[in-house]
């Protein structure tokens, strides 16, 4: 049943409401009383209490001031469902109390009908909201049941780089209790273990594998158990990160200790190594992308050198990893930009890279230097280009860095190949070009009989069918189809020059289906019949 409270200074108007107004029809309780502010606020902080019915005006305390006092000091009343009564000549106060949280207002002398239709609208707002929390609350309690399939997803989703960081703010922070921390405090720190080589038994069998998989999740569960603010995801088939945040000095220190235990455990049950990666500390969700991979690329490595260690991100790997990714990722997402014929994108995705590299201490200007001769070595191997002057172009803008003296000058040498090798690129393509729709013209002449359509042409050189008619017209100035009767009417004229040829022969030879079509077409372009242009300008 809903509770309500009745609020007013005369006795007799709230006799009057508990009397007239069927409460328990509408799903109510029989409703509490007071007569002042005072009072109301004891009731309401000492009963569970669903709607308020309180007058504007009366001594003490108003009915204003009572919703002031509960908004302030009592938030958690805030969701009471409010009805203020009012003469008319206090309305204006009406308008306080809305924007002081009042649902409803009724004004003397009071009506039952009015007053109880107030009554039911708030018992349906507040059983929606009833419905709304109990529905909540088996979402959480399925959610906490599922704790292990939200850390895998919460996990993949930072080391993926798939989620927002809104998304840790707001969703994730209110599904996991994430720590609140400010953004300037966080402590991340990433751990990646991951099976070594498995043995060929475990290789052809899948039971083995999925077995090996699942021990090697359980095994990082317990052994990770007694502590706080560590989550845990499966980031491979045999390999597992574990996200630790804002942990202690003394809490590194005793969960380091466990993984002996975590490489026991898999050692004995599986007869399989473990290497263990442990990243460098970060301060924000965005970053923990990087930490898988730094860590990752870390434990390819180690583990060329052998398994079962655990290895700690440093200096050095930071040194190594990034020339990796340079040379891996940053310099063929360049390329590949430039080839797309995207010189702004590749631009900017160099500049971004330059900088980055320049905000690392570690970096020296003949490590940058050494990066710019690298990233046009890859360019010139890349395209290949087949003119002398080319590659003169190439081999004087690694003499240019090897003079620079500053980071500036080498990205000024870089931008400006990019640029020289944009116009070379867009003078290739144009050649290219040209040479294709030579080579398309070609094909269409040798098989005039054929009548090929475009759809053919597209097929046989392997492009889009727009994209082939738009390239033709661009380069030739001629659509396909006027090519092929411009092409069709100087091939006829040739074959009229010898009177041993027919006329449909010669309709035949360039494509015509008719005789009649062919001379209708003939007479339409030359302004002569075929017979009367062979007389014309033959029969001499």
């Amino acid at each position: 049943m809903i509770q309500a409270l009745i609020v007013d200074d005369e006795p007799m108007q709230i006799q009057g409401l508990i009397r007239h107004i069927d409460w328990g029809k509408l799903g109510y309780a029989p409703p509490l009383t007071a007569e002042s502010g005072e009072d109301a606020l004891a009731v309401l902080t000492g009963k569970p209490v669903d709607v308020l019915i309180t007058d504007v005006s009366m001594p003490g305390m108003s009915g204003i001031e009572l919703l002031a006092r509960l908004k302030s000091d009592y938030p958690r009343l805030g969701s009471l469902q409010t009805l203020m009564i009012s003469g008319y000549d206090e309305f204006e106060f009406v308008q306080e109390a809305i924007h002081l949280g009042a649902k409803a207002y009724v004004l003397k002398p009071i009506k039952t009908d009015e007053m109880e239709e107030k009554l039911q609208s708030f018992r349906t707002a507040i059983e929606k909201k009833n419905q709304i929390e109990r529905e909540t609350l088996a979402l959480k309690e399925k959610v906490t049941g599922s704790l292990d399939v939200l850390q895998d997803r919460f996990v993949n989703d930072l080391v993926e780089g798939r989620a927002q960081i809104e998304e840790f703010e707001g969703s994730w922070s209110r599904l996991l209790d994430l720590p609140s921390a400010e953004r300037e405090e966080c402590h991340i720190r990433l751990f990646l273990l991951s099976c070594d080589r498995l043995p060929d038994s475990h290789l052809q069998d899948a039971r083995q594998r999925i077995m090996l998989s699942d021990g090697l999740m359980r095994a990082v569960k317990v052994g990770m158990a007694e502590f706080a603010n560590m989550y845990i995801g499966r980031t491979g088939a045999d390999e597992v990160a574990v996200i630790h945040l804002n942990a202690e000095p003394s809490d590194r220190a005793k969960t380091e200790k466990q993984f002996s235990f975590i490489q026991d455990v898999v050692r004995e049950r599986f007869e399989v190594s473990v290497t263990i990666g442990v990243s460098r500390a970060c301060s924000g969700w965005e970053e923990v992308s990087l930490l898988y991979k730094e860590v990752k690329h870390m434990v390819t490595k180690a583990r060329l050198a052998g398994g079962g260690l655990v290895h700690y991100f440093d200096h050095t790997e930071a040194t190594d990893y990034r020339e990796f990714q340079l040379n891996q990722e940053d310099i063929p997402e360049i390329v590949r930009l430039l080839e797309e014929g995207s010189g702004d994108q590749a631009v900017a995705h160099f500049n971004h890279i330059f900088d980055m590299l320049l905000l690392q201490n570690s970096a020296s200007f003949s490590y940058v230097q050494a990066f710019g001769m690298g990233l046009i070595s890859e360019l010139a191997r890349k395209f290949k280009r087949s003119k002398d002057s080319d590659g003169d172009m190439t081999v004087q803008m690694w003499q240019r860095l090897i003079d620079c003296s500053g980071s500036s000058e080498v990205r000024e040498v870089v931008l400006e190949y990019f640029d020289r090798y944009g116009r070379l690129g867009r003078k290739e393509q144009a050649a290219q070009q040209h040479h294709l729709i030579s080579r398309i013209e070609r094909y269409i002449e040798d098989r005039l009989r054929d009548n090929v359509t475009v759809k053919q042409l597209a097929e046989q050189f392997q492009l889009n069918a727009s994209y082939l008619s738009v390239l033709f017209k661009k380069e030739t100035g001629h659509t396909i189809s006027d090519f092929v009767q411009e092409t069709r009417m100087n091939k006829a004229k040739e074959l009229l020059k010898d009177p041993n040829i027919k006329v449909y022969e010669v309709a035949e030879q360039v494509g015509f289906q008719t005789t009649a079509y062919f001379s209708y077409l003939f007479k339409k372009v030359t302004g002569f019949a075929p017979q009367e242009y062979r007389d014309y300008h033959y029969g001499k």
